[in-house]
């Protein structure tokens, strides 16, 4: 199994950049697609963006298209979320996932491998 640790989140101004990273061990990532989630506070876990299995294709839900990139080193086992333009609604608690088969998928139920997660706060 795979285990996978986000780190990166923190508090920052709207406007502002972060970069989520997640680790992963026990298993070689380059056999997972890979994704990122997010759950704010009272609302449903969704989707941010996920990527294939060498990196060639990715995809983001419309909310973080252009300022929000998602990429892997597998070399590395490292997964990131690199997060332009900040505002408040990207306030959440950040999840990286991953799914064994071969496909993209939005859906969460997909993903068997969670990580703990990491906080962002975008202050106004």
């Amino acid at each position: 199994q795979v285990q996978l640790v986000e780190s990166g989140g923190g508090l920052v101004q709207a406007g502002g950049s972060l970069r989520l990273s997640c680790a992963a061990s026990g298993r070689s990532i380059s056999n997972y697609v890979m994704a990122w989630f997010r759950q704010a506070p009272g609302k449903e876990r969704e989707f941010v963006a996920a990527i294939d299995l060498s990196g060639g294709i990715a995809y983001s839900t419309d909310s973080v298209k252009g300022r929000f990139t998602i990429s892997r080193d597998n070399a590395q086992n490292t997964v990131f979320l690199q997060m332009n333009s900040l505002n408040f609604e990207d306030t959440a608690d950040y999840y990286c996932a991953a799914k064994v088969l071969v496909g993209l998928s939005q859906s969460r139920y997909h993903y068997g491998y969670w990580g703990q997660g990491t906080q962002v706060t975008v202050s106004a």
